[in-house]
């Protein structure tokens, strides 16, 4: 059907304007949809699979619907209030006459632009060894390259694994064959991954190759970077590396910089100490040390002056961190060379997973290892994503230049992913200038094109996606066949929430915090609770920063409340030890938090960053946190949801819903075996999915503001990586793909990536 009653209005999917489309869908979802020839409930289908439509709640009705005559359009006018000059929009009002909508829905677009597929099928070596006959005897296949990359067991090797190529399989057969073929030592083997989960998944699969009872490969050295360094320096210092020295969690580090933070002035509330953490591990990892940095900006000068604190500190304490582990055994093997020497002639082949990962400390301390020449290097400069940590793919693309005489074998074949799916990501990554050329080949076809589709907001891309997974579960499909996958955790605010609504089991990232709990969303949602209780200390507290309070002065006016029995919004006014800028701004906001009480979410919002200055701390404090999340973008998001609301009383409500469903998820996650899996495209790395989507493939989105502010300013490092991201998130999928391209974007028209456009 085209058509229902809505409001005691006849409404028409052509006549609606396309904004409208999410809160028509929200109405029936309430019930307050209905069809027009026989007045039961109907719902709006937005979805992938057919236009947007109503539907009998009820599937055994159906009616022939007559053409539309004079329905009323649906469009987004507004009523505005007079105050102080201004006018300010009062409500949202759904009907009005009949006009033109100035956006159309779209139908998604399937990616046809590609090669045609054909099944390459590859040759094994002629000279095939008994070892890979015995192989193929326990149906262990390997191409010819990765035969080629297993028997190469001398001399410097470079693998290049393309997405979905096998390397694990190759890595785990080149110790196998390096042990029973080559008769090489384990105990003189190193084999090095990046997490302790493949480390572990490597020692079981290595058990497949052994004889029943004969622990083959129990003297070979394997695990993480961490690991094995760690191994190294507590055998040598046991007393200095003693694990209860070790600072494990990030609060622990926080809670020292904050300590450290107060000689220099940093307010608790408002300085972005987490991103100082990330940053202080960037230098370690980059080998920095305090000294030798020259900050560029205000913000890296208090970076640096927490770094040296925070190294003095847990010198004087005898403590260490993860990053510690890295650098002091590079130190150890520099300071006594003939310790060094006899690790180098105990360790005399090297295996390295994920090569496009390691960062400064751990190259040169693998260089310093490696004396005997044989180290095997396996990675995908493609999927070089984690500069922040300090990766580079140029460790890759120079690799011969440390390693002279290296020979390199490249596994082009995808066995993960559909031919549509592969040629789609190489047609992105060809793109990049920075880059060692190669093309994968997938062995397998299902007809599927990758598909763009265009939501009009995230509202409705989370909307739209939900019910497509919904679709497919009913149809036979196990939830844990999707992921959806984004840029930062803050895009996942709305499919997080639909999903929340929707009943389906999902999955979060454990590093996952509730967009309500973001220090700039806490700041405005500090005065709406204001405004409905003026005696919210936490609220109290979390407005500080904005009005450019100290928390000190949070003590002072919960002490002045009880002493003049009023409330902690108006004790605000009654502070003696404030600058006379913050007496004037307080008295100027404090009958504003009763007007906030009676109008729309979305005007109070309005009200706040204007009316009472917040987006004056925006300008000043606002963008002073990590590169990737900005003040004003929370706003922004802040504002979409708050459309969605007529009170300020149903709108925190849903707030509090949501940020005790995020901590509910958090606990839960670990227990679900079969759920969609809602992840950052960085968290997804290495991992595989049946059907993917990506949310807001857009600019400002994928590639992010910061990486396209780099460009205009002649950097193309970051806007390259971005796209190596874009790649990583295709190849995550098996057989479908599903790239959204929302039309508005934080409430701005948003453009779909240059990185697809590229490619069309």
């Amino acid at each position: 059907m085209k058509s229902a009653v809505w409001k005691e209005r006849n409404i028409h999917i052509k006549t609606m304007a396309r904004e409208m489309y999410q809160e028509v869908y929200d109405a029936g979802v309430k019930g307050d949809l209905s069809c027009k020839i026989c007045g039961e409930s109907v719902k709006l289908y937005l979805g992938l699979r057919k236009e947007p439509h109503f539907y009998h709640i009820d599937a055994s009705i159906t009616h022939e619907e007559e053409m539309p005559k004079s329905e009323t359009a649906v469009t987004p006018k507004q009523e505005y209030v007079e105050r102080d000059g201004f006018r300010y929009p009062k409500t949202r009002t759904v009907i009005a006459e009949k006009e033109k909508p100035t956006e159309t829905w779209r139908a998604p677009k399937p990616l046809t632009h590609l090669p045609i597929f054909i099944k390459e099928h590859t040759k094994s070596h002629s000279n095939i060894s008994g070892f890979f006959l015995g192989l193929q005897e326990k149906n262990i296949f390997l191409d010819s390259a990765q035969q080629e990359a297993v028997s190469t067991v001398s001399g410097p090797l470079l693998v290049l694994a393309g997405a979905g190529s096998g390397k694990t399989r190759v890595l785990i057969t080149r110790v196998a064959y390096m042990v029973q073929e080559e008769k090489i030592d384990p105990k003189s083997i190193m084999l090095i991954t990046f997490t302790a989960k493949a480390a572990n998944e490597m020692k079981e699969r290595l058990r497949l190759y052994e004889s029943p009872g004969s622990r083959m490969f129990a003297n070979l050295l394997s695990g993480t970077f961490h690991s094995i360094f760690y191994r190294i320096l507590q055998h040598h210092h046991p007393e200095r590396w003693n694990g209860d020295n070790l600072l494990k969690w990030d609060w622990q580090k926080e809670q020292f910089l904050k300590q450290a933070g107060r000689k220099l002035g940093l307010d608790e509330k408002d300085f972005p100490f987490d991103q100082a953490i990330q940053q202080i591990g960037y230098w370690k990892n980059n080998m920095q040390t305090p000294k030798r940095i020259k900050p560029t900006s205000k913000l890296e000068e208090q970076f640096q002056s927490l770094y040296q604190d925070y190294e003095d500190w847990k010198r004087e304490k005898n403590v260490f961190d993860f990053d510690d582990m890295l650098l002091g055994c590079y130190e150890l093997l520099m300071e006594n060379p003939a310790l060094l020497g006899k690790y180098q002639e105990r360790f005399q082949f090297f295996l390295i997973d994920e090569f496009q990962d390691i960062n400064k400390v751990q190259y040169e301390t693998m260089k310093l290892l490696a004396k005997s020449g044989n180290i095997c290097a396996v990675g995908d400069d493609d999927q070089s994503i984690y500069a922040f940590r300090g990766s580079s793919p140029d460790y890759i693309l120079n690799f011969h230049k440390d390693f002279p005489s290296t020979k390199v074998v490249t596994l082009s074949e995808n066995y993960r992913s559909t031919h549509t799916i592969v040629a789609s990501a190489n047609q992105v990554i060809d793109k990049n200038k920075n880059r060692r050329v190669k093309k994968m080949i997938a062995q397998r076809d299902n007809k599927h094109f990758p598909v763009l589709f265009y939501p009009y907001d995230e509202e409705e891309e989370a909307t739209i996606i939900m019910q497509d997974m919904k679709e497919q579960i009913e149809q036979g499909a196990t939830p844990n066949d999707f992921a959806v996958l984004y840029r930062t955790h803050s895009a996942a605010r709305a499919i997080f929430e639909r999903l929340s609504q929707s009943g389906l089991p999902f999955k979060l990232d454990q590093d996952y915090e509730s967009f309500y709990k973001r220090r700039i969303v806490k700041g405005i949602l500090g005065f709406l609770r204001l405004s409905r209780d003026a005696n919210d200390v936490q609220a109290l507290a979390d407005i500080l920063p904005a009005l450019f309070l100290k928390q000190s002065n949070l003590q002072d006016a919960k002490a002045i409340s009880i002493l003049e029995d009023c409330s902690l919004v108006k004790s605000l006014s009654k502070l003696t030890n404030v600058q006379p800028f913050q007496v004037k701004k307080i008295k100027r906001i404090i009958p504003l938090f009763k007007t906030l009480a009676n109008v729309s979410p979305s005007v109070a919002l309005e009200m706040i960053e204007k009316d009472m200055g917040f987006d004056d701390y925006i300008k000043k404090r606002g963008n002073e946190g990590n590169a990737l999340e900005k003040g004003s973008d929370d706003i922004r998001d802040l504002k979409v949801v708050a459309r969605k609301f007529q009170s300020i009383a149903d709108f925190l409500d849903h707030v509090e819903d949501m940020i005790a469903k995020t901590d509910e998820m958090k606990r839960l996650s670990k227990q679900y075996s079969n759920a969609i899996h809602l992840s950052t495209i960085h968290r997804s790395k290495g991992l595989e999915y049946t059907n993917v989507y990506v949310l807001s493939a857009v600019d400002g989105s994928l590639p992010h503001d910061f990486a396209l502010e780099s460009y205009r300013n002649g950097e193309l490092g970051a806007l390259e990586e971005e796209r190596r991201l874009l790649y990583v998130a295709m190849t995550r999928a098996k057989e479908t793909l599903q790239l959204s391209v929302p039309m508005n974007r934080r409430g701005k028209k948003a453009y779909m990536t240059r990185f697809i456009k590229d490619i069309l």
